[in-house]
């Protein structure tokens, strides 16, 4: 029942929905009671010869009395209750989707997506039940089961109550076990389904990959794995799940036996009527909902149990980046002053840049380059504080880069990441993303500099057009050119471009960055790339390797000093002229 104490903050919250439709139920329990006794008073009639026609209508008339207000009254509290388990859902999803939107990149590297999905569905689901149907069912076993018990014992007979709810301590002691299972293999199964959802995510969103290289089967097979593993262990919370309606099935058949044998021998010694006799075996039989309620109670709580606690650890997933140490509100310009000793990535042992160090003034443009993970991506991190630095600093506008609020920050950036996201909306939609008033005059502005206006306009719906999820029907240099469209939409003070323009050829390339350096002028921007014609024009350019910065310069010092760049922009060159021999032929 611990779930319940956890809970009580929302039920204090919902105190009047609560009060109230615990009052309803009660009410309806108090009724439900007359029912029986309406009949052992007609039964004793019968027996004695002394029913007449007025004396039915008059119960009748009682019975029906009770049956509308019973209606109105469960009417009243299931609207009250389980609205109120409704809201508790609503909340609770709020919640986990706020702390998803507001936790740092360390938080997604230890929860995976699929996990965190079930999470708001599956787990959800499990506690609202228990908000709804766990008060429900604790509330009218312990009401109406206590009226009934009360009601033999004060108007039949103490003797015969006794003695029929003798085989109860049973019924506890078996219920609170299968309890216990159902708490450790229902966490198994949710922790099961996370997996599973986890594996149909990834699977859906690399289709196109897993058709690619032929590995449907492979990858069915792997479903069907985890598929029969979660059927597995649901199937072992249902053996458990299955033990309690029999369980007490069998105590209730005792307790019929035991009042049945016993309320003869009453009967018998003129202790009780024949109308009393048959009284007290309708209240036994009111007497089963209450216990089978108590057996789905167990049920019911201990699932909601697991689940609770599965969210509330989520929830209690600290911000790693915190506003703690931040007093400046406005966005840096762009004056930016790097001094990184040693930077580890949690849960690593090798530090993933190592002695970074350069200066860059507001309205320069920097080029990183270097080998596939040479720290280029981890640097750009570092810059947009999705880590914190231990061992170094980063100082923006000459203040470290802590002192800034992550909205201040946010403000500043404007990024194109490797992975370029699009949503399953419109092109103008998704370029809008950053600034959702944007007129579409400036969204056409915006996708001219990006050099993607052409390719749109010959799109049926034009801006219009609605992309398929992560842009799908789109190519993959359409993307990254709808993805620099957007951050330039937010006109930011530094504009980082991540290996955004691989999949583009050398002369949109080239059109996009006189682009950039004719409208940017002022603003910072720095770029990452594996083709060196991308950051041939920038102020400085850092090429890094292993996480360290092993050679630096523009790109006229560089190529005098005959090292990785030179080499490396050579190489690139006379593929470029290859290509375009063979093309020529």
């Amino acid at each position: 029942m611990k779930v319940f104490v956890d809970l009580w903050w929302f039920f204090k919250q919902e105190k009047k929905s609560y009060g109230f439709g615990i009052v309803m139920l009660a009410i309806v329990s108090l009724l439900t009671l007359v029912p029986p006794r309406v009949v052992g008073i007609i039964v004793d009639h019968i027996y004695e010869g002394t029913l007449t026609m007025p004396v039915l209508l008059q119960w009748i008339g009682v019975l029906a009395a009770l049956a509308l207000i019973v209606y109105v009254a469960r009417y009243l509290w299931r609207v009250m209750i389980f609205g109120a388990s409704l809201r508790l859902a609503r909340l609770l999803r709020n919640q986990l989707y706020t702390h998803f939107t507001n936790m740092a990149a360390p938080f997604y590297q230890k929860h995976r997506t699929g996990d965190l999905m079930a999470h708001a569905t599956n787990d959800i689901r499990a506690i609202q039940a228990t908000a709804g149907q766990g008060v429900l069912t604790l509330v009218d076993s312990l009401t109406m089961g206590g009226f009934v018990i009360l009601t033999m014992a004060i108007t039949i007979s103490w003797e015969l109550t006794l003695i029929s709810l003798l085989p109860m301590p049973l019924m506890a002691l078996l219920t609170s076990y299968y309890g216990s299972l159902l708490h450790k293999r229902f966490h198994h199964a949710q922790a099961a389904f996370s997996s599973l959802n986890d594996k149909v995510q990834e699977s859906v969103t690399g289709v196109r990959v897993t058709k690619a290289f032929g590995q449907e089967e492979q990858d069915i097979e792997a479903f069907r794995k985890q598929s029969d593993d979660v059927v597995k262990k649901n199937v072992a919370v249902a053996r458990v799940d299955a033990l309690f309606d029999p369980t007490i099935s069998l105590i209730v058949g005792l307790s019929y036996f035991l009042a049945i044998v016993f309320g003869a021998r009453f009967v018998i010694a003129e202790q009780l009527t024949i109308g009393q006799l048959t009284s007290f075996t309708i209240y036994l039989g009111l007497l089963i909902w209450p216990m089978l309620a108590f057996g789905f109670l167990f049920n019911i709580v201990e699932r909601g149990r697991a689940s609770y606690n599965r969210v509330s650890q989520l929830l209690q997933a600290k911000q790693e980046i915190t506003d703690s140490r931040a007093r400046i509100h406005v966005p840096p310009t762009g004056h930016v002053d790097v001094a990184i000793d040693q930077f580890v990535y949690p849960n690593q042992k090798e530090p993933a840049l190592a002695d970074v160090q350069f200066e860059l003034s507001e309205g320069e443009t920097l080029g990183i380059v270097g080998k596939t993970g040479a720290g280029k991506t981890t640097l750009l991190r570092l810059l947009q504080r999705e880590y914190d630095i231990k061992q170094g600093t980063i100082i923006l506008d000459g203040r470290p880069i802590e002192h800034y609020t992550l909205d201040a920050l946010k403000a500043a950036f404007g990024t194109v990441p490797q992975d370029h996201f699009l949503f399953s909306a419109t092109i103008a939609d998704n370029i809008a993303f950053a600034k959702p008033d944007a007129t579409i005059s400036e969204i056409i502005q915006v996708s001219q500099l990006a050099h993607i206006h052409d390719d749109i306009i010959q799109f049926e719906q034009g801006y219009d057009t609605v992309v398929g999820e992560r842009g799908v029907t789109l190519s993959g240099g359409q993307k990254q050119r709808v993805s620099i469209a957007r951050a330039l939409l937010a006109n930011p003070n530094i504009l980082i471009l991540d290996d955004s323009l691989s999949a583009v050829d050398a002369k949109t390339e080239e059109a996009i960055l006189s682009s950039l350096r004719a409208e940017r002028k002022g603003k910072t921007t720095i770029i990452t790339a594996h083709r060196l014609s991308a950051i041939k024009h920038a102020d400085h350019i850092l090429v890094m390797d292993d996480g360290r910065i092993v050679e630096r310069g523009t790109h006229e010092t560089l190529m005098e000093a005959g090292g990785w760049y030179r080499n490396m922009y050579e190489r690139q060159q006379l593929e470029t002229l290859v290509e375009k021999g063979g093309r020529s032929s």
